[in-house]
């Protein structure tokens, strides 16, 4: 397995957009989140200025299958090579990358519905990662679609229009190294297991859990993956709408790697800022020192192809 080249983890702060008023103009919904992303960097009361501010899952569209091919994107991002922002088909990253530029500030974007550059026929659910130069630094196309039938309750198909990713990603900052991941797939503890195993401080999630799954399992995903891993964990939500087609739950929230909540949002649009401390993933990882003991002579480390 090749060597990661891993930063050390310092103290940061995180910035969470729970987006609302995300409606059927895609301009409105860019200009919108535009101006809360410029909102969050100028900070709350006594918090500084965020080092990295996160949007929601789908925050340029409304959240539904038959949605995802009509306010697609074409991106053609290649990892390891330099990515041309200027000539970007896409108005999301162009917009990203512009506000990221002028606030000097990392972002991850939430996510969009990326059209494959290369096919008519392929559609992915898609993060984008930003520095404060405005670079377009990483992708992450969500692994696991969200297609569940709990009777009675909600039923949801992503495959009808959705492919899934085939890639696990992070991305190295000069604070931390920050592993990524879309909604559904924080209920794939592989995932979070690889990505701490190779050096990620935190993981984070823009997701939109609905009324259903939201109350059972949001906060017990985000905790679980948390303590398991001995890493902060972030999922952030749009704000729930119930005049729209799908009802996120919200609740963004930071968990720290004891499994303690540091921040929760409440349902409706807000900024919630939390402030990353090394010490508390040092202190967990001394007094429960599970990353030494893990017994890979008697099962299998994943995180090894």
């Amino acid at each position: 397995m090749s060597v990661i080249s891993t930063p050390p983890l310092r103290a940061f702060t995180l910035a969470l957009i729970q987006l609302g008023n995300i409606g059927s103009n895609k301009l409105k919904n860019l200009q919108h989140a535009r101006e809360m992303i410029v909102k969050a960097a100028q900070g709350k009361h006594s918090t500084k200025k965020p080092d990295i501010i996160v949007l929601p899952e789908c925050f340029n569209s409304p959240y539904g299958h038959t949605h995802f091919p009509v306010y697609a994107e074409k991106i053609g991002y290649v990892p390891g090579k330099l990515y041309d922002v200027q000539q970007s088909p896409s108005e999301s990253v162009q917009m990203l990358s512009s506000v990221a530029k002028e606030i000097r500030t990392w972002i991850i974007g939430g996510s969009i519905p990326e059209q494959d550059a290369e096919s008519d026929n392929k559609f992915y659910n898609t993060c984008t990662v930003y520095n404060p130069d405005g670079d377009l630094v990483a992708i992450h196309r969500k692994v696991h679609l969200f297609d569940i039938d709990i009777p009675g309750k909600i039923k949801f198909k992503e495959s009808e229009t959705l492919t899934g990713g085939t890639t696990l990603n992070a991305f190295n900052t000069d604070f931390a190294r920050i592993g990524l991941g879309i909604c559904y797939d924080i209920r794939f503890p592989e995932m979070a297991m690889i990505a701490a195993r190779q050096g990620c401080h935190m993981l984070i999630y823009p997701g939109a859990f609905n009324l259903t799954t939201g109350p059972l399992h949001w906060e017990l995903l985000q905790r679980s993956r948390a303590v398991d891993n001995q890493v902060f964990v972030a999922m952030c939500s749009p704000a729930r709408d119930l005049t729209a087609g799908y009802h996120a739950w919200g609740h963004s929230m930071v968990v720290d790697p004891m499994a303690r909540v540091l921040k929760e949002a409440g349902e409706d649009e807000e900024i919630i800022y939390a402030d990353i401390e090394p010490d508390a993933l040092k202190d967990a990882r001394a007094g429960i020192p599970v990353t030494v003991q893990r017994r890979f002579d008697v099962y299998t480390d994943v995180s090894r192809k």
